[in-house]
């Protein structure tokens, strides 16, 4: 089973373009989503722990633990000690699923991946981008966002431009939809073209 590493930086795309790979019929595994997820249940209690005062009618309060981190950046390598392992969980339960369902391939969308050492656990490396200036744009119009949080954001991601460099594929978001839907379509027909030729015998 072919696993797709899908990684970008903030305000790339990369929930679009995942969003168009599942369209396209490939299971994927959304690492923002399990931490939601893990927010509200299982990780609260050790976040609030780590954190006092985080933890709302059981559940992670995503506002005032950003506004922790923002006053501790050192934090992040205590919230990540966390979650980190508790996503891995989840993911190893996702594969065992898909590769019990049959899957051919699978998508596993990793916010940090290149941050995190995960490109050890995908065979293929698919990188979401766009123009800074629209990047900026789509951020900032986010609520909640700041100048300040969205640099701070950006100083913990691994530079667009080493993104590229180390990407088996590329998506350009810059354009519409539809387009990125043309690109996410061409890059699963040549994935399976590859699987077919036995270019991933080790997959």
């Amino acid at each position: 089973m072919l696993k797709i590493g899908l990684t970008g930086s903030i305000g790339m795309g990369k929930s679009t373009a995942a969003k168009l790979f599942a369209d396209a019929g490939i299971p994927v595994n959304d690492s923002d989503a399990v931490v939601h997820d893990l927010y509200a249940g299982e990780a609260a209690p050790l976040v609030n722990a780590a954190f006092p005062g985080t933890m709302k009618d059981g559940a992670v309060d995503r506002h005032e633990l950003g506004r922790q981190l923002a006053l501790h950046p050192d934090g992040f390598k205590r919230l990540e000690a966390i979650v980190h392992p508790l996503v891995r969980k989840r993911e190893r339960e996702f594969l065992k699923r898909q590769r019990a369902g049959g899957a051919d391939m699978v998508l596993l969308d990793i916010p940090l991946l290149f941050e995190t050492g995960a490109e050890a656990r995908v065979d293929i490396v698919v990188v979401v981008s766009t123009d800074p200036q629209i990047q900026r744009q789509r951020v900032l119009a986010r609520p909640d966002m700041s100048e300040e949080k969205f640099n701070m954001i950006l100083s913990r991601q691994t530079p667009d431009a080493e993104k590229r460099r180390r990407a088996d594929y590329l998506i350009d978001t810059s354009h519409s939809v539809a387009v990125t839907r043309e690109r996410v379509l061409e890059i699963v027909a040549d994935l399976k073209t590859r699987i077919a030729k036995g270019d991933f015998r080790n997959a």
